[in-house]
């Protein structure tokens, strides 16, 4: 959890009679893959959240994040009957037919932290940390202003079907194309470490070795950003080379410390778990309602208002971490 704004500290909430309490109510939260530390803070808020408020959570994953990975598990959680399925996808359309069967029984399904861009109708609503729409173009402000907005970057992404990450960096290339600003800026390459820090290491050596006159690297994902500031730091080539991207302060630290890192971007997974869990049980009870424009109350969060396409953001910018404020967050 975090220890400034951003912490959605345990809170009592008593809920109003609906059609269940939430005593009976089973959430399963199905992550990317295993081992991966974004997740933990994530399922974090869920388990926090239901302590609460009292429904059960079971978390679940694949151990890779391949596009098909996670559906024999979303399969085992329809046929257990489980009263909420909530998802960060690991494909954008792979997973349509198996959310299609799940909602036929009743089972409500939540894309959380990443969403089914373009098969929206297969999932109630979609809990998103910030305004995805935006992080592309942060990304590419963020890494112009450690280069001084000229030079060679590249991408060091997730996997190739990566729904949210394609999406950011299809932000990120029309912000490169339209933008004036970055005129002197040329995207050299998008490479993918499948969210393992194995792969996600050796991509980037190999930009190095191929590109070296490379001055930024964006890596969009926690496993990506880690390993890619773990190969500038044993090189010795910060000054270099500027890493940026989305991480986790408890990860990036480090590298902050030492000067690898000068500055990165991410929001509260936490939170994004916390508030799964309260809409989750609101829309089961009955207590809340899923139509666009409608809000709802949250415990340290306030007023959540659900956007176009039922989505539903845990706070509004990204927020960025550097020396100043590292310390500041725990997560």
């Amino acid at each position: 959890m975090l220890k400034k704004s951003l912490l959605a500290a345990t809170a009592v909430l008593t809920l109003t009679a609906g059609t269940s309490t939430a005593e009976d109510i089973d959430i399963v939260f199905v992550g990317k893959n295993t081992g991966n530390p974004y997740f933990d803070s994530l399922t974090q808020g869920f388990v926090d959240a239901c302590e609460v408020i009292a429904c059960n959570f079971e978390f679940v994953a694949p151990a890779t994040a391949e596009a098909t990975s996670q559906i024999p598990f979303l399969e085992a959680q329809i046929q257990r009957g489980v009263d909420v399925i909530a998802i960060s996808p690991n494909s954008p359309d792979a997973l349509n037919q198996v959310f299609q069967s799940a909602r036929d029984q009743g089972i409500i399904v939540l894309t959380v932290n990443g969403d089914i861009t373009g098969n929206e109708q297969f999932r109630d609503a979609t809990i998103l940390p910030t305004d995805f729409t935006k992080v592309g173009a942060d990304q590419i402000e963020m890494v112009g202003s450690l280069i001084g907005y000229e030079g060679e970057i590249a991408i060091l992404s997730a996997t190739t079907e990566a729904p949210d990450q394609n999406f950011w960096i299809e932000g990120m290339n029309e912000t490169l194309a339209n933008d004036p600003k970055y005129a002197n800026m040329t995207l050299v390459a998008t490479v993918y470490g499948d969210d393992q820090p194995e792969k996600s290491t050796t991509e980037m050596e190999a930009l190095l070795a191929n590109f070296p006159n490379l001055k930024g690297v964006i890596a969009p994902t926690t496993v990506g950003i880690a390993a890619a500031a773990q190969v500038v730091q044993s090189r010795g080539i910060a000054d270099q080379v500027k890493v940026t991207g989305l991480g986790l302060p408890s990860e990036m630290r480090e590298f902050v410390k030492d000067g690898t890192v000068e500055g990165f971007q991410l929001w509260s997974p936490y939170n994004e778990g916390w508030l799964a869990s309260y809409f989750a049980v609101g829309l089961k009870n009955g207590t809340m309602t899923n139509e666009v424009g409608g809000t709802f109350e949250v415990p340290n969060l306030g007023t959540i208002t659900i956007n176009e396409g039922n989505s539903i953001n845990t706070q509004a910018a990204l927020t960025t971490f550097n020396a100043d404020n590292i310390d500041d967050f725990d997560f």
